[in-house]
């Protein structure tokens, strides 16, 4: 029998803090928050910092949560540093177009490391990446375990990462990431509920996650299957996701 006591608590945090963060900053935004969709649109990013903060409260209702509230808040940071340079996820050049310059990708990113640039797209990769090593230290017990568990939380974020470029999709692979999630532990709940107190927003494009909500929600979600997965799920997650970011860099 599944007990939906916490899983209820925290979805319900989870989406009252996103919303109520998200209606905070629709009154006191202004032009600095606004970034350009891919319609060429105009769209504030309130979203984002609503839904990372709704996930990490969700998170940290539910016993055992603080790896999860760790990577979810680095995650934000690090997807965060890229907004305020106004690099929304799918926009290689950051310039909110949707284009890009081609300089997306792992290889891309090293290359502009060893030139001496720090781009968003690195923050994420070491930052993201660090958070992971951490939270899965903290989750698991034995060293392969945590590498999986890593690997499985950073694969996560990037993913949803890379699934913002169009209204509302990163909120639905969220949604159908963690919905499995839901029959293991409460962990999922935390980055369903936050998302789904947006959702009509972004798929009214009246919002953008943008990096911070986007990778913050995917660490949670990451999060959530480390947490209810064994080494042989988290080995099957992980091989998953470490093929498609590999596609990704390939496609690139």
């Amino acid at each position: 029998m599944i007990r939906t006591g916490g899983r209820a608590a925290s979805l319900a945090v989870a989406a009252g803090v996103s919303r109520g963060v998200y209606e905070g900053l629709r009154r006191i935004g202004g032009p600095r928050w606004e970034r350009t969709n891919h319609a060429g649109r105009g769209v504030p990013l309130y979203a984002g910092p609503a839904v990372a903060l709704g996930a990490a409260a969700g998170a940290g209702a539910v016993p055992g949560g603080g790896p999860a509230v760790l990577a979810v808040l680095a995650a934000g940071a690090c997807g965060a540093y890229g907004d305020v340079r106004g690099d929304v996820p799918g926009d290689g050049d950051g310039d909110g177009d949707g284009r890009g310059d081609g300089r997306r990708g792992f290889r891309a990113r090293l290359a502009a490391l060893r030139e001496g640039e720090v781009t968003a797209g690195a923050v994420r990769l070491f930052g993201i990446g660090a958070a992971s090593l951490a939270a899965g230290a903290l989750l698991k017990e034995r060293p392969l375990d945590k590498v999986l568990a890593a690997t499985v939380i950073a694969g996560t974020a990037h993913l949803v990462g890379l699934a913002d470029g169009r209204p509302g999709r990163a909120g639905l692979v969220v949604l159908a990431l963690g919905a499995p999630g839901l029959l293991r532990g409460p962990q999922a709940a935390a980055p369903m509920g936050a998302v789904a107190a947006v959702l009509g927003d972004d798929l009214a494009e009246e919002t953008l996650l943008g990096g911070t909500g986007a990778h913050a929600l995917g660490a949670a979600v990451g999060a959530a299957v480390a947490a209810g997965n064994g080494r042989f799920g988290l080995a099957v997650h992980a091989a998953g996701l470490v093929a498609a970011a590999v596609y990704g860099e390939l496609a690139d």
